[in-house]
């Protein structure tokens, strides 16, 4: 996720024996191993059990979601639609990242073909990307409802959600695209092994040969216009947010208002926190800690996707409620 410059180039020389090494092979037709748990190859089945549970629980939860308000007219809001596309997103950034996942815990199968590599790599920031632009734009949602509660339905109607939500799916993919075609360009060795089960961009520009500048270059200012854009947009909301509360007269309605943000507050410190802690490991205990490096790595991308459901369904009134009418209606049409 971050434009790191290669560990194969430093300022674009190279060692004797990298470049030997890697005139053995052609730039698109390398193959990358998978990495599971280091120390722990043996027992990959059993420690794979919770982390297969957690993607099995985050797809029911997530299609659960979408469901609910793809079915209920009561939760045909714009704080509702932002919730679909966050689940959409989730159910994505699963789907990139639970076939790896599979291939190698149980399985057994660490090697991946460059071509499948690059579209894992894609696909699992894209989708990244996606669901922080959501984020961001459930933050604004919550300051419009907030500040001028009368006229949220008309500044937020289902057409401009569409094309917020629209401008956000464009922007991600906009920003990836350049990352699997400059990787096309890198000479890798034949054979190289990954950091994690799944392929990251700063983790393939990492074991490249070849000059990565450009590649780093690329990373970064993606990071810096989704990741780094979004979370200070978002801070900045939360600080009109309370602005605007502390201007309420009432405590009793200060309560309220605040109440209705802590959902998605707690989703944004759900999603950026692990990607701060993983940031955190890599440059102090990586080498020192490499089955936690890994496992925080996993968990990174998801426990987002498994929370978001649980807190949800935990602190929102109308999805309980829409799902106790969905069961109600079952049970009824059962009868």
């Amino acid at each position: 996720m971050r434009g790191d410059t290669g560990s194969g180039a430093v300022g674009g020389q190279f060692s004797p024996g990298v470049i030997m090494f890697c005139n053995t092979s052609t730039p698109g037709h390398s193959t990358f191993l998978l990495t599971g748990f280091p120390g722990l190859e043996a027992s990959h089945h059993w420690v794979s059990i919770p982390i297969n549970l957690i993607c099995v629980v985050s797809i029911l939860g997530n299609s659960v979601i979408l469901f609910l308000i793809r079915t209920d007219p009561a939760l045909h809001e714009p704080m509702f639609i932002f919730l679909s596309m966050l689940a959409a997103s989730d159910l994505g950034l699963c789907a990139s990242t639970f076939p790896t996942m599979v291939r190698l815990f149980w399985l057994g199968t660490r090697e991946l073909p460059f071509d499948f590599c690059a579209a894992q790599m894609f696909f699992i920031h894209a989708f990244t990307y996606v669901e922080s632009g959501v984020l961001l734009a459930m933050a604004f949602d919550r300051f419009i409802a907030i500040r001028d509660p009368l006229h949220y339905a008309t500044i937020l109607p289902h057409s401009a959600v569409a094309k917020v939500g629209a401008a956000v799916l464009v922007r991600a993919i906009l920003l990836n695209l350049p990352g699997p075609i400059l990787l096309r360009r890198l000479i890798f060795p034949q054979i190289s092994t990954l950091s994690h089960c799944y392929c990251l961009h700063c983790d393939l520009v990492g074991l490249a040969c070849s000059d990565t500048r450009i590649n780093s270059l690329v990373g970064l200012v993606s990071i810096l216009l989704s990741l780094g854009l979004d979370s200070s947009l978002i801070m900045l909301s939360y600080a009109l947010i309370l602005r605007t509360v502390l201007g309420i007269a009432s405590p009793g309605e200060r309560l309220k208002a605040l109440n209705t943000c802590v959902s998605h507050l707690c989703i944004v410190l759900i999603f950026y926190l692990p990607k701060l802690g993983l940031s955190v490991l890599h440059r102090v205990e990586k080498h020192s800690y490499p089955a936690l490096a890994v496992l925080m790595a996993n968990l990174h991308f998801l426990v987002p996707p498994f929370m978001n459901p649980v807190v949800y369904c935990i602190k929102s009134k109308q999805i309980r409620q829409g799902f106790l009418r969905r069961f109600q209606q079952k049970r009824v049409d059962i009868s």
